[in-house]
């Protein structure tokens, strides 16, 4: 086993990520579309460009490029087209419910990949099985949390969109 953090790109990474972790909750927990929601939503998403980054650059674990490198790529994908519906002009406002869906999936990869980097230290076990176990569960508890909501932002959006329309 290898320890906890190795080099000053792993303490970076470390950082970075717990910023990005806390951000994110932040974010998710409270009211959205807010001053406060935006700020601390740009810092989750600087704080999401330096884990991604850093991430690509850590070969420590298995000494080539791998499933967390993928992974980097797959969340950086899904953090550009979280932010996408905000910087669109002609984006109907209906369709931001895409921004949310995406910045939640966003930050559930980040908690899987937090997930899956505790499992994978757990002495003897499977490396595979255990990557796939904790971001299962990550995502099948967010999924059923995303599918619940994904209503309430929709008909939020709808009604915002109604509504200046209308005036």
């Amino acid at each position: 086993m290898y320890g906890f953090v190795n080099s000053t790109l792993g303490w970076f990474h470390l950082v970075a990520a717990l910023i990005a972790m806390v951000a994110g909750a932040f974010v998710l927990a409270t009211k959205k579309g807010t001053k406060q929601h935006k700020r601390v939503g740009y810092g989750y998403v600087i704080a999401m460009v330096l884990v991604c980054g850093s991430a690509l650059a850590i070969y420590n674990l298995t000494g080539k490029f791998g499933l967390f490198h993928i992974m980097a790529i797959v969340s950086s994908l899904t953090l550009a087209l979280g932010m996408l519906p905000l910087y669109l002009k002609n984006f109907p406002r209906k369709y931001k419910t895409v921004h949310i869906w995406f910045m939640y999936y966003s930050v559930l990869g980040l908690y899987a990949a937090f997930a899956s980097e505790l499992s994978v230290r757990i002495p003897e076990k499977p490396f595979f099985a255990m990557v796939g176990i904790a971001t299962a569960t990550v995502f099948g508890v967010g999924t059923v949390f995303i599918s619940k909501k994904e209503h309430v932002w929709s008909k939020h959006f709808e009604q915002k969109h109604h509504l200046q329309h209308s005036e």
